[in-house]
């Protein structure tokens, strides 16, 4: 075979799917149709859950100083994201082109295969592997992979020629998007609500400024270019009564509210990830950072079963993981989209909403809701609250060395984190270190009334999510091991 996995489409979700195979030692080729990386915005920023994903694989700080902020919002209505407690902040203002570089250089430097320039034309799944047509620089050529995931946004060549089904609602509206230079506007960083519709304004590096205009009543349009610069402007200036038009446009698009989700996220060795599987309203910013945190999911299973380490039905934890993980996402953004753009008769509902959010309770659970941090997995039955959450940063001591629980996922294997030193657990675990390191440490300045108070030992999957603890998991730590990496070797 040409590849064990071939991955189409070079974005966010692609190349982190890439990143994380060639991390568990699997080959794999990225096929990409553009010849280069546009260098367009598009999504902006990260949420707390992927702030904790990129420094649980020590990338984070390949993205430099980012302005980080606990402000966001839930259809417009301020929230305080700040009442996650032990959470990353979020990142704002990193453009999708910077992640998307970042994370192809992080890809590259593992051995990952970037081919631009290469247009899958179809394929075909022959039970035993996937053959795939594809056209490059050098004309038509086939290519074989054991599998072929989908990572090709929206428009997805990969789901469509696979037959998936993609249900939902068709778009109801059009919104212009616009990255702008030579305006001096007040910000509207969570977006401002007029009578005829919603504006948002923020400031990005380079003295760039990115626009949002939704016109209330506007029909969408099937186009097949970007929305010209004066229309942008003359719906901007129906808004709020600016003139806007002497900017200088550096990036415009177009986008509808269109929510659809595939039924399923794995067909045979097809599998899906990303825009490939969901589309909606891009509220909070929360698109691209589910596409990663799909990516995430997928990678360390799809390399176990590739190893032979773990049973093929491992990949069916993928679809029932992340697709209410998807449902949930469509769900929240339709909610956002009808608080956000909907007109006046909605107002009481947004009145009632806010006076809600007065309630930290409240707060914190919209902001669980947008941010990831309130994912859980079914990994067995059990008391202590984290199992099936994601692990939260622990700083740790070991062999007298400062480390963390952040640090222990860095190779992207599975964690069995022995906090009372006990040499038993250890050996119950030492048939599986080929895909597990064990790492014994003492926490570090841990809170009485931490989730983690009283813990002896975790086990964490290699996409942070905790997956067995002592006490407090019904399973044995050697039931837990072989349902998530196979059986003892």
């Amino acid at each position: 075979m040409d590849a064990e996995v071939i991955v189409v489409g070079a974005g966010p979700a692609g190349m982190m799917l890439a990143g994380e195979l060639r991390l568990a030692g699997t080959d794999v080729v990225v096929l990409e149709k553009l010849h280069a990386r546009t260098g367009e915005s598009r999504g902006l920023g990260f949420t707390a859950r992927t702030m904790e994903v990129f420094d649980q694989r020590g990338i984070l700080s390949r993205f430099g100083d980012v302005e980080i902020s606990n402000l966001g919002h839930f259809g417009g209505l301020p929230v305080d994201f700040g009442l996650l407690e032990g959470a990353h902040q979020a990142a704002k203002s990193v453009p999708q082109s910077a992640t998307e570089t970042v994370l192809e250089e992080w890809a590259t430097s593992l051995g990952a295969d970037i081919r631009r320039g290469h247009e899958v034309l179809s394929f075909e799944d022959k039970g035993d592997g996937v053959l795939i047509e594809v056209r490059g620089p050098e004309g038509v050529h086939q290519l074989t992979a054991a599998y072929l995931v989908g990572c090709d946004g929206g428009r997805s060549l990969v789901r469509k020629k696979a037959g998936f089904d993609f249900p939902g609602t068709a778009a109801t509206m059009e919104m212009f998007l616009a990255d702008v230079r030579g305006v001096d506007l007040e910000p509207r960083m969570i977006g401002e609500t007029l009578p005829g519709g919603m504006v948002m304004v923020g400031p990005l590096p380079g003295g760039v400024t990115r626009l949002i205009v939704c016109e209330r009543g506007t029909p969408p349009r099937q186009r097949t270019a970007p929305p010209d610069w004066d229309e942008v402007a003359a719906a901007w200036q129906r808004l709020t009564g600016d003139d806007i038009s002497h900017a200088e446009p550096v990036w415009l698009s177009s986008f509808g509210d269109a929510t659809r989700q595939v039924s399923e996220y794995r067909r045979g060795r097809v599998l899906l990830a990303g825009d490939s599987a969901h589309i909606h309203l891009p509220a909070g910013g929360q698109g691209m950072n589910t596409s990663i945190q799909d990516a995430v999911n997928l990678g360390w299973k799809l390399s176990a079963v590739l190893r032979g380490t773990a049973p093929e039905d491992l990949l069916d934890t993928y679809q029932r993981e992340r697709h209410p993980v998807g449902r949930r996402l469509l769900m929240n953004t339709q909610a956002q989209g009808l608080l956000f753009l909907s007109g006046p008769e909605v107002q009481p509902l947004r009145d009632v909403l806010t006076e809600l959010l007065a309630y930290p309770e409240v707060g914190r659970h919209l902001a669980g809701m947008v941010s990831g941090l309130e994912i859980a997995y079914d990994v067995g039955g059990g008391s202590h609250p984290l199992l099936g959450h994601r692990m939260p940063h622990l700083d740790l001591t070991t062999a007298g060395r400062p480390t963390s629980s952040t640090k222990a996922l860095h190779r992207g294997r599975g964690v069995l984190l022995d906090l009372k030193d006990n040499p038993v657990l250890r050996e119950r675990a030492r048939a599986w270190l080929d895909r597990v390191d064990i790492v014994t440490a003492t926490p570090a300045g841990l809170s009485p009334t931490s989730a983690l108070a009283g813990t002896a030992a975790l086990l964490v999957r290699p996409d942070g999510y905790v997956a067995w603890a002592a006490p407090g998991s019904h399973d044995s730590l050697p039931m837990s091991l072989t349902r998530w990496f196979g059986p003892a070797q």
